[in-house]
């Protein structure tokens, strides 16, 4: 009988923003609560590594700190458009990007903000080996035992037992938690995220995805069974697994989210159905004994599947399903009459598991089977056909090797390892997606392609527009990779979903089309098209001001620019683009004019002299016929405009013609 807790509700509020600094601790009875670690929120909303107490209940690992600066660091880095790497490069709405995932993670913040339904990622396993990545923190036994403060300044050794080992561990971590607490961002409030793993970091990934994704989103923890090994001492190994957490696991259960697979063996059963019902030819009693023959060859089947064991007179399998309530309710409990004897048939002490109303139709669609008098109680049939999919199974026993075998045949040579199984993928992807098959698929440890893989084949096979985002960083490969044209992964990973497109394209057995979206845009990570012109009066020489008058990088196309300009607008990058030229200048309209960039024209390298570049200018005409298109947002170069007077007429005709647009001059 008191107003509201105040404090609780702000940590809750906080806890929804940043799940990470929420901690526990003792209240002045002893008793455990929720409060907020001030520290790690400081750390949060701070541009510098905040330092603070070392001791909380919490994962903790030397670098976390700096882990968790890196991920709020901004970067000075663009996406560049890499045609002639790309797949239907105006149309396709699937994204390919080569570059750090780190960076890549950051760039798409606000282009993709609460827009991914699914993330699947497959990161490097800890096998004790530094990491490709920029911000991998790998460091020498030295590094790791001073910063963990197990050794003193001189370099003496303050504990016995030295756990130099762990410093992979730490390595490890701090490389996961900067980008999962990125991906988080970027995942809808229904959205999903499943990491692999294997034995070496299960627990302290967990740990770590409790602390970023908050533990009471944990969905599942999925063990895939590979191939076992006979000589192994403790156990068969082969184990590796997938921890699954929701953005928000109040908005799947509020969506009634329930997740699917189909029946082991389900069109198999259904075939034999069918076979024993044309050779009984109509006969419900000999259809039922031919299919319970079929049954003792223990065909290869879901073993659920073998309750269905009788056909009724419409020649359709079924089972016999409990009528029994799981909870006493008393509106639930009234007579059912036996067919034949009209006495009441035993009701279970709880009462029917459906209400008058829905058993009469069940007694007039012939859906209850009674016994032979009213002693037996009835049971409902559970028709096959209305049963041919199941709650998904958290336990995969799936050998590896044939991926592998699939994979060297598409590609005609061995370039991975350990390429995860596409159908094991596709099974996953559909259960997540199976509300929406227009849904955002990414994978930012994108490797040899497999999770793109699994969303075209679906696409194919039902017809869905799911759209994925791959990154891959361009790790060189070994001599003879190379030696086939394949420089990085990336590289393969590319060539891969050509080769996968083409072949879904043709429309496949019994299917009017084939696959909808064959294809990729290819974005590369690299640094800023503008350029840096901030020079102090000091150092400043007469011939440099040449070299400084234009603001973007002489490399730079306008598509260059153009990409650049979508990302700091927001928009996402897949979005439809159109190219056209006036009076030596490229005109790019986005989404028929979400964004429209006007630049000269610049072909693949800027190649006009500055005295040429000065001469070409900006038309009042130009702006004038632009402003009448009535963009959302409208980009110009500086340097395009004469003078200064010049972009401020600019500004002024969009003020007249359309005053909604959003001008900008970079």
């Amino acid at each position: 009988m008191t107003s509201r807790d105040m404090t609780a509700a702000n940590i809750e509020a906080l806890a929804a923003l940043f799940p990470n600094v929420v901690t526990e601790n003792i209240d002045i009875e002893g008793n455990l609560k929720s409060s907020v670690d001030f520290d790690l929120l400081r750390q949060e909303v701070s541009d510098h590594i905040v330092e603070g107490p070392q001791e909380r209940y919490q994962l903790d690992w030397p670098g976390k700190r700096a882990a968790a600066f890196a991920a709020n660091a901004p970067i000075a880095k663009t996406l560049r458009p890499m045609r002639e790497e790309s797949v239907n490069f105006e149309t396709t709405k699937n994204l390919f990007i080569e570059g750090d995932n780190l960076d890549a993670l950051k760039l798409l913040q606000e282009s993709y903000l609460g827009k991914v339904k699914l993330i699947y990622i497959d990161p490097p396993y800890n096998t004790g080996n530094d990491f490709v990545y920029a911000d991998d923190f790998a460091e020498s036994t030295a590094e790791y035992l001073a910063k963990s403060e197990q050794v003193s300044e001189a370099g003496e050794r303050l504990v016995s037992n030295s756990e130099s080992n762990g410093r992979f561990h730490s390595d490890w971590l701090s490389m996961m938690y900067s980008r999962l607490k990125l991906a988080r961002n970027l995942l809808t409030d229904d959205g999903v995220i499943i990491v692999a793993i294997g034995d070496q970091e299960l627990a302290n990934l967990r740990n770590l995805m409790d602390m970023v994704f908050g533990g009471e989103n944990f969905l599942s923890n999925v063990v895939w069974q590979g191939r076992a090994k006979n000589d192994a001492r403790f156990s068969a190994g082969g184990i590796d697994y997938m921890l699954i957490f929701g953005r928000n696991r109040g908005a799947l259960v509020g969506k009634d989210a329930r997740w699917k697979e189909p029946k082991k063996g389900y069109s198999l059963v259904v075939s034999a159905v069918r076979e024993c019902w044309e050779r009984a030819k109509g006969d419900a009693e000999l259809a039922t004994r031919l299919l319970r023959e079929w049954w003792k060859t223990s065909p290869d089947t879901e073993k659920g599947l073998q309750s269905y064991s009788e056909i009724d007179s419409n020649g359709r399998a079924y089972l016999r399903g409990p009528l029994a309530s799981p909870n006493p309710r008393e509106n639930l409990k009234y007579e059912i009459l036996h067919p034949e004897s009209f006495k009441p048939v035993p009701m279970h002490p709880n009462g029917w598991r459906y209400s008058r109303e829905t058993m009469d139709h069940l007694l007039a669609d012939g859906r209850i089977v009674f016994g032979k008098d009213e002693m037996t109680s009835p049971r409902r049939k559970m028709y096959l056909d209305e049963q041919d999919d199941q709650a998904i199974r958290s336990l995969i026993v799936k050998e590896r090797a044939p991926a592998s075998e699939a994979l060297n045949r598409l590609l005609d040579g061995k370039f991975f390892d350990y390429p995860k199984d596409v159908d094991v993928l596709a099974t996953w992807i559909r259960a997540v997606t199976q509300d929406s098959n227009d849904a955002l698929v990414m994978d930012f440890f994108g490797g040899s392609g497999s999770t793109a893989h699994a969303v075209m084949n679906l696409n194919a096979d039902d017809g869905g527009t799911r759209r994925f985002i791959l990154v891959q960083l361009p790790e060189e490969l070994d001599a003879a990779a190379q030696q086939e044209g394949y420089s990085t992964i990336a590289d393969v990973a590319r060539e891969r979903l050509r080769r996968v497109a083409t072949q879904l394209s043709r429309p496949a057995a019994g299917k009017s089309s084939g696959l909808q979206d064959p294809g990729f845009r290819s974005l590369s990570i690299d640094t800023t098209s503008k350029t840096d012109t901030l020079r102090s009066a000091g150092v400043l020489q007469q011939l440099d001001i040449e070299l400084l008058e234009s603001s973007i990088k002489p490399d730079r196309t306008g598509e260059d620019l153009l990409f650049q300009s979508m990302l700091d607008a927001g928009l996402e990058l897949s979005l439809p683009i159109t190219r056209e030229e006036r009076d030596g200048f490229e005109i790019y309209d986005v989404e028929e004019g979400a964004l429209i960039m006007c630049c000269r024209s610049r072909g693949k390298k800027l190649s006009l002299s500055l005295s040429l570049s000065l001469s070409l200018s900006l038309s009042p005409e130009l702006v004038r016929e632009l402003a009448a298109r009535q963009p959302l947002r409208m980009v110009f170069l500086d340097e395009e405009f004469e003078h200064d007077a010049a972009r401020i007429n600019a500004e002024q005709i969009f003020r007249e013609l359309s005053p909604l647009t959003e001008v900008k001059a970079i």
